[in-house]
This record gives structure tokens, C-alpha cells and sequence, in this order.
């Protein structure tokens, strides 16, 4: 080990405090009497430890109820004993001690799952594999250790733009077991857009049977104006996506969903044509395809109240299958080209007395908001929606201008998820080196996600209150499958967890000898990473 991590706990994220003992020597915990204790809180959880410990160990392990008595080869989860008290939710205790065992404290369910998560770090990195590759393992070893631990951002999140290119159900659920292992709590998942809608509709069957497939993709860059000619198409089921929010609940993760509107509609105008400004089209005839381009598409859902009540009616099913209190709207992006065009559009401005095409925008987005509100979910946006005068009490996803839209929304009173592209957009190249694979900009390294800060500069103190987290993202233009996917995430999702868990003021040199070790972690997991070097 290096010497600069002597005594440091080597796991990311870093704990907000944690005290290694090698004076004591190792924990070891065998196979022979291992139990798991926990109280009734933390039986799912320990479910949870029980099943990955036993896939890598080979071990038959048994979940009995805490008890008040030390036990030396036990695993001990229990929520709200006295030294708990004052933790957040997600805060914990893990103590593991020779003839102590591993006992874990937390103030609720979600902090016992975080310390499990916590303590597989600390085992060796065979235990993080789905069976046993040396047979039946006799024993395993920790450190002695002692960590305290909390988050410092509520919203943890990772987005994953599945209109562009499909990805299916299974490997998202790879997604979400190493996003909470890093302790990551919110998948924000992007399901319509121009080129592809992939959430089914009951009432409109054709955003699937119509919206779900193009014809062609690009190849290479969009400049380059060149197509593979290969059908591209996909979508979910209900139960595919009740099956996701569900797995993702058991890990104590929220699956945000995105319907993007009032812009990025394509794919659902290709549909159902009513939808669109059919006005503003200048005499084209032939109707519209899914877009087959990478870009914003200057075709946008027209402002009549039967596409208000078609939106209010998608969102409704949304809703029925994501429990999650934010539903996302996207509000990005939308041209008001074909709005200025429109006499339809024009009328409605005239009706509510807007000066500005984009002022309709805003109103848009607050009918809409209205259908959420009334079934106590609350809308989020990104920036664009500050622009266009939306809802209030709107969450804003701050992606522009490197943090001053972040800054902007703060100090208005929003709640502000930062999501500034050059820091923590994945989907941009890893370095300028030309070996590196495809991707529309670079270069954004491991280094420039780790040093990113949440909070804006110049932000003031009742505007920090609003910045209630941060959250990477994947635009998949250029990322066509899983191994490239994952390539784009790691490690840089692995500097990013520690950005938004620990606290400020981590040191990059020592954030990079951990992220060195921890790599076997990954090839643990089969990730496929980039390396470092």
C-alpha cells in the first residue's frame, strides 16, 4: 500500500470519519456458525447481504434476530439503539473488531443498507463476484475498523438516455447494483425523445407500435451526415419497468423517469400527427418519421388543450408505475420556430397575453405540472425551464454554463439538482487522446469529476440550502451498447459517488491511490472501465 494511504481506509466513497485499528490485528469471520443478526428493520436488508454473500462464499448462511449479547462471527444490523442517535436516514455506525465481529447501527433501514455496502468494500473483492471461483471459501477478513457515515447530498443520482439507443431491463439492473455500491440513490432514466419513445401508453398504443423504432442511425459523427441503414428499436413493458423500480427500491434507490416535452417530441408527433403544428409545416405532405438525426428537432407538440390533456393522460400511467415523488419533464431544448408560424400558436398567445413564443413554453409546462401536483408528485426540469417562466416549485436540473444556471435557480427559491455538462456528463470523451473511442465533445476526466463542487461559486448562504445534489449523465448518441456504456461510466461514476457522499476537501492525489485499489473491485463486477493509464 502506498504510504501515503496508511491508516486510511481504502473504499469509495470516503467516510465521513473512520479510524482503522491494524494494532488489533484482522476480523475474521468463518464459515462454520456465520450468521447474520438483525433486528426487524433490517431483515430485508440483511436478505440482501445474506444473497451476495452467499453467491461469492459458497456459504449456507442463516438470518437470525440481534441480540444484546457480542457474537465474534456474526454480521449485527440494527437501526435506532442510543449511538445512533442524531444520524440522518442514510447515516450509520460500523464497528468490526477481533471476537467483536462486524456490528452495524444505523438511524433507518437505508443507513444499514449504505454500511452493507460499506463493509463489502472492506471485504476482499472475490466477494463482490456472483459465485465462488476457488471453491467453498473458509474464512473471510476485514480490517479493525470503526466509521461514522452520512451522505452529503440528498439526490445521488445517475441518468441514462435510453431513447437514443435501447438498453435492456437486465443490464440496468447491473446498473443500479453498481450505482448503490457506490452509494449512488437516484436512476434518472430518460424514456422519450426524438429518435425513440420507449415507455408503453395504454391509451396510445402508437408511441410504441410507431414511436419506439427509426429506420437508421448515424454513423460517426452527426456532422458527417452518414446512416448504418440497420432498424433501431426497443421499449418496455409495464412489468419490465415495475420489475426496475422495484429492484431499485430494495436498494433503497428512486427511479426518477423522464418525459421530455414540450420539445424533443418527434418520435410521438410521428404517432400521432395531431400532436404536432400541423399549421406551421409550410405545405409538407409527407408526415413525419421518428428522427433518425442526432440533434434538437425543430418539431414540438402544438399548445391546443386536446395536447394538454394527451400529456396529463401519459403521465397519468407514468405515474402509476413509477412511485417516485419527482416525475421529470424535460422543458429543454424546444425551438419555437414552428410556434411563431403557428396561427394556432398565435391565438393562444393572444388569448393569454404572452408577448414571446417562448413565454408559451412555460405555460405548457405549468398545465402539465398542475396533473402531477394533484397526485402529490412534483415536477422536475431542466434550466431551460427558468427560461421559459415555468412552475415555481419546480426542481431544476442545472446542466448550462458550468453552474451559473445552478446558481441562478438556487437563488430564485428552486430546488437545484447540478448537472453541469463539462464536469459530470459521461457521455463526453475521456481524454482528447484520438485512441479514444467515438463521443460528441471531450475531453472530461477522471480528475475534472472529482474536482467539481456541487455548490456554484458566489452562491449565497440561503442559496446553498437549495442545492439539494448533484447527478452524472449519459447521452447515448454515441453509445450504442452496454460495454460501451459502462466504459463511459467508469471509473469517472466512481469520482463522481465520492463528489456527492463525502464530505468537501478530499485530496485528487489520494483520491486516485484509492481509486488504484479499488479497481479490482471492478474487474470483481466484470466493469468494463477504462483504465487509468
Amino acid at each position: 500500500m502506498p504510504g501515503r494511504l496508511h491508516g486510511v481506509i481504502v473504499i469509495i466513497p470516503r467516510p465521513v470519519k473512520a479510524h482503522a485499528h491494524p494494532d488489533r490485528g484482522r476480523v475474521t469471520l468463518t464459515a462454520d456458525g456465520f450468521v447474520i443478526a438483525a433486528d426487524e428493520a433490517s431483515r430485508p436488508v440483511a436478505s440482501l447481504l445474506r444473497a451476495a454473500l452467499e453467491a461469492s462464499t459458497g456459504w449456507d448462511i442463516a438470518v437470525v434476530p440481534a441480540s444484546s449479547e457480542v457474537q465474534s462471527n456474526a454480521i449485527t444490523l440494527t437501526v435506532g439503539l442510543p449511538d445512533s442517535c442524531g444520524l440522518p436516514d442514510d447515516g450509520y455506525l460500523l464497528r468490526a473488531a477481533p471476537g467483536e465481529g462486524v456490528v452495524i447501527n444505523a438511524g433507518a433501514p437505508a443507513g444499514v443498507f449504505y454500511a452493507t455496502q460499506t463493509l463489502r468494500l472492506l471485504l476482499p473483492p472475490e466477494t463482490l463476484r456472483k459465485a465462488p471461483v476457488h471453491g467453498v471459501l473458509a474464512a473471510l477478513e476485514l480490517p479493525a475498523v470503526e466509521i461514522e457515515d452520512a451522505p452529503r447530498y440528498a439526490w445521488r443520482g445517475v441518468h441514462l438516455d435510453v431513447a437514443r439507443h435501447f438498453f435492456p431491463k437486465a443490464w440496468i439492473l447491473r446498473l443500479i447494483d453498481l450505482a448503490v455500491l457506490h452509494k449512488l440513490n437516484v436512476l434518472h432514466l430518460h424514456l422519450t425523445d426524438d429518435q425513440g419513445w420507449r415507455f408503453p401508453v395504454r391509451h396510445y398504443p402508437l408511441l410504441t407500435e410507431v414511436g419506439s423504432w427509426r429506420k437508421q442511425s448515424p454513423v460517426g459523427l452527426a456532422r458527417e451526415k452518414r446512416f448504418d441503414g440497420t432498424p433501431h428499436s426497443g421499449y418496455y413493458t409495464v412489468a419490465d419497468l415495475a420489475e426496475i423500480v422495484a429492484y431499485a427500491a430494495q436498494r433503497h434507490m428512486t427511479v426518477v423517469p423522464e418525459i421530455d416535452l414540450p420539445g424533443h417530441m418527434q418520435a410521438a408527433i410521428a404517432a400521432y400527427p395531431e400532436l404536432g403544428n400541423r399549421d406551421a409545416y409550410n405545405g409538407r405532405k409527407k408526415p413525419l418519421k421518428v428522427r433518425t438525426r442526432w440533434g434538437i428537432s425543430r418539431h414540438v407538440l402544438n399548445v391546443d388543450d386536446a395536447t394538454i390533456e394527451f400529456c396529463s393522460n401519459v403521465l397519468d400511467e407514468v405515474m402509476d408505475v413509477f412511485p417516485s415523488p419527482y416525475i421529470h419533464l424535460g422543458g429543454d431544448e424546444c425551438p419555437a420556430a414552428e410556434w411563431r408560424d403557428s396561427d394556432r400558436a398565435r391565438q393562444r398567445m393572444r388569448s393569454l397575453g404572452l408577448r414571446a413564443e417562448a413565454q408559451l413554453q412555460g405555460w405548457f409546462m405549468a398545465q402539465v405540472a398542475r396533473r402531477l401536483a394533484a397526485r402529490g408528485r412534483r415536477m422536475v426540469g431542466w434550466d431551460e425551464v427558468i427560461d421559459a417562466g415555468g412552475p415555481q416549485d419546480a426542481v431544476i436540473m442545472a446542466w448550462r454554463k458550468d453552474g451559473y444556471m445552478g446558481r441562478w435557480a438556487a437563488e430564485l427559491g428552486h430546488h437545484v439538482v447540478m448537472a453541469p455538462e463539462y464536469y459530470v456528463y459521461l457521455d463526453w470523451a475521456h481524454s482528447d487522446d484520438k485512441s479514444e473511442p467515438l463521443a460528441g465533445r471531450g475531453a472530461t476526466s477522471v480528475a475534472d469529476v472529482y474536482t467539481f463542487d456541487p455548490v456554484p461559486r458566489g452562491l449565497s448562504e440561503g442559496g446553498r440550502k437549495n442545492i439539494i445534489g448533484a447527478q452524472a449523465q449519459l447521452w447515448t448518441e454515441y453509445i450504442p451498447d452496454t460495454d460501451k456504456a459502462e466504459y463511459m461510466y467508469f471509473p469517472r461514476l466512481c469520482a463522481f459517488a465520492e463528489v456527492v457522499w463525502s464530505p468537501p476537501g478530499g485530496e485528487l492525489v489520494q483520491f486516485e491511490e484509492r481509486l488504484t485499489r479499488h479497481l479490482p473491485r471492478l474487474d470483481a463486477c466484470h466493469v468494463n472501465y477504462r483504465p487509468l493509464a
